[in-house]
């Protein structure tokens, strides 16, 4: 990674057009907005498929990451605003996105746009964003049954991971795979609120635990608290995680050895693939297509 960097915790921003879907301006385009508390997502369906996405930073004022975002993604499409037959706002600032026809929870885009990535055999859908976790049971169409979620403390959350990652100035992106990188599991960290955990891991460095300790021990406290949560709601296959967290290798696979399933794998984002971290965004575009053609037939 070439340059100084002095935000560890920041996912890097970044943009993509799927090259095989075409679009005219008779085609039902859609785009799908989440606005969480620390990312920003666009998404760009064409006819209910996968067209363009963009990923940024959230910043202090909604309306303008929402707007941000919605740019980042259109950015070399050849679209414009105005050529979207719908729009659904998301996540965390849903309400704060101005040029959304209509707002729908995070929890039913993610589901929805589980369904859209991975297909009709997902049941249980592990979303973990920036301030909450949260564990939803769906059908096959992408609909939800149930759900559980943990918004009382940041630890589990993806904020807790950040935390991790600048306190250890170990970039996001890199961190799950260093946590993998020990010869025997260490004992999960004691407290999983962030503030404890942070002073207990200080305190464990200070001790001449390696980076790669303190990590593997945060990260299996973090992957207990989100199967607990998966094991509440009722863990039925197939299981697969979204967000920033699905990125994560210590995570997936230590919350694979304490359910004793494996996750349908992530697509090969970095190769073309679809990124579950616009799950949501996926999810809201999809919505947008279905809310655009029952108000086509009113």
């Amino acid at each position: 990674m070439s340059g100084v960097r002095d935000e560890f915790w920041r996912w890097q921003e970044y943009h993509r057009i799927m090259p095989n879907i075409k679009w005219s301006k008779n085609d039902i385009i859609t785009a799908g907005v989440d606005v969480g508390s620390v990312g920003s997502k666009a998404a760009i369906m064409v006819n209910g498929e996968a067209y363009a996405w963009g990923i940024t930073r959230t910043g202090s004022n909604s309306p303008e990451s929402a707007k941000k975002a919605l740019d980042f993604a259109l950015k070399d499409t050849g679209l414009s605003v105005s050529d979207l037959k719908f729009i659904v706002g998301t996540g965390y600032g849903r309400v704060n996105v101005p040029m959304a026809n209509k707002a729908i929870t995070e929890i039913a885009c993610h589901a929805k746009g589980a369904n859209y990535i991975w297909g009709p055999s997902v049941r249980t859908v592990l979303d973990v964003g920036g301030q909450d976790i949260k564990a939803i049971k769906i059908d096959e169409t992408g609909r939800v049954v149930s759900f559980l979620m943990n918004d009382k403390c940041a630890a589990g959350t993806g904020r807790g991971m950040e935390v991790f990652a600048d306190l250890l100035q170990i970039p996001i992106e890199e961190i799950g795979d260093i946590s993998l990188k020990v010869e025997k599991e260490p004992e999960p960290v004691s407290c999983t609120c962030v503030a404890f955990a942070k002073t207990e891991a200080m305190g464990l460095l200070r001790k001449g635990w390696s980076k790669e300790k303190v990590l593997a021990a945060y990260t299996r406290a973090m992957a207990v608290r989100m199967a607990n949560l998966i094991n509440r709601v009722g863990l039925e296959k197939e299981l697969v995680i979204t967000g920033g967290q699905s990125k994560n290798k210590g995570i997936v696979s230590r919350i694979e050895v304490i359910l004793g399933v494996k996750t349908l794998p992530s697509p090969k984002w970095r190769e073309g693939g679809l990124d579950p971290m616009v799950a949501g965004a996926l999810g809201a575009a999809a919505f947008g297509k279905a809310l655009y053609e029952k108000a086509q037939k009113a």
